[in-house]
C-alpha cells in the first residue's frame, strides 16, 4: 500500500492528532499512523492547565460534564508548610484515555484527516515513512511519537543529556477528591502529584531522581498522603515513564519536523506537557502553510521558554530543601503573590516582563527570611 498526503504524522497522541486537525482545517490532508489501538492510555499527571483548556476549545474538542474535574489551583506541600495559588481561568483534571478519545472524535469528524491504527513506522525515506503496512508519502513528515521518539533518532535530532536521571509513575485510586486543587508534595528526592480526575477518582503521579524504584516504597515517603489513600481501591494499572530529559539539536530540518514530547522534554514537574504540545501543533501548521520551518524553530523556542525556565527553577528547589521551605513559606504568607505568579506563568510562551515583578518580590521575601534565620 502507498498513501500520499500533505502531512504524514507519526504518533497519534495529543500532539499528532492536534497537528492533523489544525492542518486539515487549513485545507491540508493528513495521515496519522500509530502502532497502538485507541483509546491510548499513558503515564501522565492528567492536569490540563489553563493554556491546554484554551487550546482544546480552539480545536472544538467536546468534554462532557462528569468527564473531567474542575481544577481551581495548585497547592504545594512540604512537611507542615502549605502554599496555594488559584488559576485565573479554567483548568481540568482528566483521565488521559478520555482526552485521547475526545481528540480522536474531533479528528474523525474533520475532513482531510485519516487515522491508521496498528501501523508501526520502520524508518524514514525521502518524503516518505516506511511502515509495516506500506509506504506513506507526504510533503511534510511530522514526528509526534513521544518521549522515546524514533523519528527524532532517525532524523538525527537527538542530543545526549548529562543531567541526573528522572522518572515517573502514576496510579489511580477510587475515592472522592478531598481538594479541587492539584497537590504537589515534596519529599526526599521525590515529588508526589495528586490530581482530581473525576468525582470519585484521583491520580497520583510520583516523580523521582535516581534508579529503579517501586510505587509503594516511594509513596511511603509521604505519610500524610498514605493516610489519605488508606483503604482506597486502585482503579488503574500502574504505568511509568522516563528517563525524562530529552535534548534536541533542532526541531525541524528539510521537510521533517518534531512536535510534542518528541521535540524535546525537560521534566514532568509543571504538568504542562499537553499545553505545550497543542501550542506547538498550532505553530507548526502555521509554519507549514508559510512553507517556513525556520519560523517553527523560532516559535517552538518561544513556546517552551516559559516552561523550561520554570522547570529549571522547580528542579533546583527539589535539590535544595532548605531554600525550598523558605520560598514556600513566602508564598504561604502572600497568597495574592502566588495567584499572580500562576496567572502570569501558567500559560505557554515567553513570560511578560510584568511576570518578573512578583518573582523578584517572592525572592526578596524568601532571602530576607533566610537572612533572619
Amino acid at each position: 500500500m502507498t498513501s500520499r498526503h500533505d502531512l504524514v504524522v507519526v504518533g497519534a497522541g495529543p500532539a499528532g492528532l492536534a497537528t492533523a486537525i489544525f492542518a486539515a482545517r487549513k485545507g491540508l490532508t493528513a495521515a496519522v499512523i500509530d502502532r497502538g489501538q485507541p483509546p491510548i492510555d499513558k503515564p501522565c499527571g492528567e492536569g490540563l492547565m489553563p493554556a491546554a483548556v484554551d487550546a482544546l476549545l480552539r480545536l472544538d474538542v467536546k468534554i462532557a460534564p462528569g468527564e473531567a474535574f474542575p481544577i481551581a489551583g495548585i497547592r504545594y506541600i512540604d512537611g507542615k508548610i502549605e502554599a496555594e495559588g488559584r488559576f485565573d481561568r479554567p483548568a481540568l483534571g482528566m483521565r488521559r484515555w478520555r482526552l485521547h478519545q475526545r481528540l480522536i472524535e474531533r479528528a474523525v469528524a474533520t475532513a482531510g484527516v485519516e487515522l491508521h491504527w496498528g501501523v508501526s513506522a520502520r524508518g524514514l525515506g525521502t518524503g516518505a515513512v516506511d511502515t509495516d503496512h506500506g509506504i506513506f508519502r507526504g510533503r511534510w513528515l511530522i514526528g509526534a511519537d513521544g518521549l522515546a521518539s524514533q523519528v527524532r533518532k532517525w532524523g538525527g535530532f537527538e542530543r545526549p543529556s548529562d543531567r541526573p536521571l528522572r522518572f515517573g509513575m502514576r496510579q489511580h485510586f477510587a475515592l472522592a477528591p478531598w481538594s479541587n486543587e492539584v497537590e504537589v508534595h515534596f519529599g526526599q528526592s521525590c515529588e508526589a502529584y495528586v490530581t482530581p480526575v473525576a468525582l470519585h477518582e484521583v491520580g497520583v503521579a510520583l516523580l523521582w531522581t535516581g534508579g529503579k524504584a517501586d510505587f509503594d516504597s516511594l509513596l511511603a515517603r509521604f505519610p500524610a498522603l498514605v493516610e489519605r489513600l488508606a483503604g482506597a481501591k486502585r482503579s488503574s494499572h500502574l504505568q511509568g515513564a522516563g528517563a525524562f530529559d530529552r535534548r534536541v539539536e533542532a526541531v525541524a530540518r528539510g521537510n521533517l519536523a518534531l512536535v510534542g514530547d518528541a521535540s524535546g522534554y525537560r521534566d514532568a514537574l509543571l504538568g504542562d506537557g499537553v499545553a505545550l504540545a497543542l501550542a506547538q501543533a498550532e505553530a507548526l501548521v502555521g509554519a507549514l502553510l508559510a512553507e517556513d520551518l525556520e519560523r517553527y524553530e523560532r516559535e517552538h523556542a518561544r513556546i517552551v521558554r516559559r516552561s523550561r525556565w520554570l522547570t529549571g527553577a522547580l528542579l533546583w528547589l527539589t535539590r535544595h530543601p532548605d531554600k525550598r521551605s523558605r520560598i514556600l513559606e513566602a508564598l504561604a504568607a502572600d497568597p495574592d503573590l502566588f495567584d499572580r505568579l500562576l496567572a502570569e506563568l501558567s500559560g505557554v510562551g515567553t513570560p511578560r516582563v510584568g511576570a518578573l515583578f512578583p518573582v523578584v518580590r517572592l525572592l526578596n521575601r524568601a532571602f530576607r527570611a533566610m537572612d533572619v534565620g
